[in-house]
């Protein structure tokens, strides 16, 4: 694909040129902490979120940040889609209890297989209860900054902040009460 999206937006298009190296780049830094022995390169996980979420999407750009949160939330369903398959391939053989202690929100990416898929369910529900909040979360989580944030949803960086605070103390709790 090398850097350019082709049959795209002209909007997307644009902005595809500027995120594409940074989104190599989080790949990369999503890759790293999956399981040893995991094939996936950070370019075919770019160009996978690419064809699942990116292409179909279809407008409503609102720059080279929305592009990139939309980039690299499709990478890490896509990695949380490729646990669950290996999760329900080794039909629960490998699965762990999600201890709190184990849970860290800014680096979901580094925790075993199931404890992320326990994290994503966590997510979903908190997603139905405060979407925003929710968000918040998963950018954050996947290394976003607060101002980063802030942009992306078009909010202030106080309520980013908030969002943030409050999202991971519903998730120990939820999580405390899964394990």
């Amino acid at each position: 694909m090398s850097g350019r999206a082709p049959d795209a937006t002209p909007g997307l298009d644009r902005y595809w040129t500027q995120v594409y190296d940074r989104l190599r780049d989080r790949a990369r830094r999503l890759l790293a902490r999956e399981r040893p022995g995991a094939t996936l390169q950070p370019t075919a996980l770019v160009h996978d979120a690419w064809l699942r979420a990116l292409r179909p999407h279809r407008g409503g750009w609102q720059g080279p940040t929305h592009v990139l949160a939309v980039g690299v939330q499709a990478m890490r369903r896509l990695l949380i889609d490729r646990g669950r398959h290996h999760h329900r391939q080794k039909r629960g053989g490998d699965a762990v209890a999600v201890s709190l202690t184990a849970v860290d929100l800014a680096a979901p990416a580094g925790l075993p297989a199931a404890d992320r898929l326990a994290l994503a369910r966590a997510l979903e529900t908190l997603q139905s209860l405060d979407p925003r909040q929710a968000e918040v979360v998963r950018l954050r989580a996947a290394g976003f900054t607060v101002p980063e944030v802030a942009r992306a949803l078009g909010v202030s960086t106080r309520t980013v902040e908030d969002d943030w605070r409050h999202g991971c103390a519903w998730l120990r709790r939820e999580l405390v009460s899964l394990g």
